[in-house]
């Protein structure tokens, strides 16, 4: 047997599987930024679609350049002020404000102010929004309250425990097919404890926008 050829063997292996070794590393690393990349792409897609144009003081504090006509947008957004400061666990209230010439409320979308619901008359994927603020009265428990926008979006509240009227924001947002028969009905739910927190209405609301 030839041991010197044997060696010889061994290290053109030895190089094959190392340079095997490397290629696929390669290959890996390429896939890896490759996908990630991708994943980059979508996100600032999804981004430019659903953050609404700053020109609104009721939109969700995002912000993008807007790329269709103002009448356009205004048709399609809409936007609803909390009219109840008291913190109880049942459907939130709210109201349309004025805005400009006309309202908040887009012509694309039907509120029903009984019921305290809002639908929308096309469906579509709708960027959905809740900005709340609330205060204390006089020396507040800590408790965490929740408003639920259906089964499309749980925005949670912790509060602290205080005794000034420091103010506690909270936002929440989500994007969300919605067809024309349903409709958002807000509901909050408090625990025990809270009585001395309120909600404050200037700059506490619920709004919606079609994305697509």
């Amino acid at each position: 047997m030839d041991v010197e050829s044997l060696q010889k063997s061994g290290r053109r292996r030895g190089h094959c599987l190392d340079t095997c070794l490397v290629i696929s590393v390669v290959v890996l690393f390429v896939s890896v930024a490759a996908v990630g990349a991708g994943v980059v792409l979508a996100v600032r897609d999804l981004q430019s679609k659903v953050a609404p144009p700053a020109r609104y003081p009721f939109a969700a504090p995002l912000s993008t350049e807007p790329t269709d006509s103002p009448v356009y947008k205004m048709q399609n957004f809409a936007y609803l002020e909390a009219s109840s400061s008291e913190l109880q666990s049942s459907t939130m209230k709210w109201r349309v404000i004025d805005y400009g010439a006309g309202d908040s409320l887009g012509s694309n979308f039907l509120f029903d102010s009984a019921q305290n619901s809002l639908k929308v008359k096309r469906e579509g994927i709708y960027f959905m929004y809740v900005n709340l603020n609330f205060t204390c009265s006089y020396r507040c428990k800590a408790g965490v309250l929740s408003v639920d926008l259906d089964d499309k979006l749980t925005c949670k509240v912790e509060l602290p425990e205080v005794s000034n009227s420091k103010p506690v924001t909270k936002k929440c947002w989500t994007v969300s097919w919605m067809d024309t028969v349903g409709s958002v009905l807000p509901q909050m739910t408090v625990p025990e404890g809270l009585e001395n927190w309120k909600l404050e209405l200037r700059g506490s609301g619920f709004g919606m926008f079609l994305v697509d």
